[in-house]
């Protein structure tokens, strides 16, 4: 990661990994079949560190915008030491035929682990909301969170502030959506907004 971070991805070689992790080169080749084998590994651990930050507070927190607040801001901790890693490597990650797009079949592992947070944050809220938008709201909250990466990815405020700001002003009106999206006058567009979402994925 230190490599990645001082030279970019690019300039990176296996070699130059290879070396500074100690090994020989057809070792790291043994563990990591390429670069970005070890930038899917990167994603497992970040998702691994995440889970494990977020446990707490899904034991202890049953609103919704509680829940979905300590979420993202807990990634948004854990990922300030790759921040000057991910300013460096977004532009790898955001296009859309890379392996190491967040969206790639490659990244699919970390990515519905990363939707199963977004899950345990839904199911173990205890707000009222409409048991259509309920089921779909884990992928809808990944994707808030993936423009909340990107976000962050530009942020250069002290602390990533920005992004914790952005999160404060966000979340409270997803809640109120949500929270209104079981109510008689709002049911029909709920459904029409869950049938566009079925259209955009298919």
């Amino acid at each position: 990661m230190r490599l990645f971070r001082e030279r970019g991805f690019e300039a990176t070689t296996m070699r130059a990994i290879a070396a500074e992790a100690g090994v020989s080169v057809g070792n790291a080749y043994y563990y990591f079949a390429s670069k970005e084998a070890l930038i899917q590994a990167y994603y497992d651990r970040a998702q691994t560190e995440h889970e494990q930050a977020c446990r707490e507070l899904l034991a202890t927190e049953f609103t919704l915008a509680g829940r979905l607040s300590g979420v993202l801001r807990e990634w948004v901790r854990v990922s300030e030491p790759y921040h000057e890693f991910a300013v460096k490597f977004y532009k790898h990650a955001a296009e859309p035929t890379n392996p190491l797009s967040p969206f790639s079949e490659q990244s699919s592992p970390a990515r519905e682990a990363s939707i199963a947070i977004y899950r345990q944050v839904v199911e173990g809220a205890r707000d009222r909301m409409n048991a259509e938008l309920r089921e779909e709201l884990p992928e809808l909250l990944w994707l808030l969170s993936m423009g909340m990466v990107l976000f962050w990815v530009h942020d250069a405020s002290p602390g990533c502030a920005r992004t914790y700001r952005l999160i404060e002003v966000t979340v409270p009106l997803v809640d109120r959506l949500v929270g209104l999206s079981h109510l008689p006058g709002l049911r029909g567009i709920t459904k029409d907004f869950i049938a566009a979402v079925h259209e955009l994925r298919a």
